[in-house]
């Protein structure tokens, strides 16, 4: 078996890689900024950098009109998601927090893009079970709750439409999936990941982005 983590992201390569990807503009930078600087404790929740241009060009890659987001935080992913969006395109973005996504809109409207973010503060279950039910969504984008995660995976999957794509957020859970009596988050991420590998709807591919991502297709 090729072992293929042979390559250790150090800083220094991690530096490298992000010079080499798209450049986040000044309003996410800004966005960025004022996420760590105001909100310490909770950042860490923020999609990592080099996840903004990775949605932005999945969101292009499948030619996405209708784009769902759970869990948009201060709305990072979802403003690099918009911005890649058609000006008619439409992301519906699901959190709980008016506080913290009160960020992500200042940051909306500076780059012109609030017309294509739909805010739904609720719970997000409640947002994906009211939508219609049939196969219309292009890209969803799941970084919210670990512990619905499988409940989320399961309202948009026939929701979404063949060749749509969902990317999943945190799927190593800092390495503690690799923990078989884990508990709480990282058991829910566990339970998660095996469910996903047996969906025979979709065509999936886990990779190390990050804290980890997985790519899944509807067939």
């Amino acid at each position: 078996m090729t072992k293929g983590n042979s390559t250790k992201i150090t800083d220094e390569l991690y530096a490298y890689m992000l010079a080499h990807n798209p450049p986040l503009d000044a309003v996410q930078r800004g966005l960025v900024a004022t996420t760590y600087e105001r909100l310490p404790d909770h950042a860490g929740m923020q999609s990592a950098e080099e996840q903004g241009p990775l949605l932005a060009f999945l969101v292009r890659l499948v030619n996405a009109r209708h784009v769902v987001e759970v869990g948009t935080f201060t709305g990072f992913s979802a403003l690099a998601m918009a911005q890649a969006l058609p000006a008619d395109g439409k992301l519906i973005a699901c959190d709980v927090s008016e506080e913290w996504t009160a960020y992500g809109k200042e940051a909306w409207a500076k780059a012109g893009v609030s017309d294509r973010i739909e805010l739904r503060i609720a719970p997000a279950l409640d947002t994906l079970r009211a939508m219609p039910v049939d196969p219309h969504i292009d890209f969803a984008y799941l970084d919210a709750d670990k512990g619905n995660y499988i409940a989320y995976w399961e309202e948009l999957v026939p929701r979404l439409r063949p060749g749509g794509v969902i990317a999943t957020d945190n799927v190593l859970y800092h390495g503690r999936v690799l923990d078989p009596e884990a508990s709480g988050a990282p058991a829910a991420i566990r339970a998660f990941n095996d469910h996903v590998a047996a969906d025979e709807r979709m065509d999936s591919v886990m990779l190390t982005v990050a804290d980890g991502l997985t790519l899944s297709r509807r067939r």
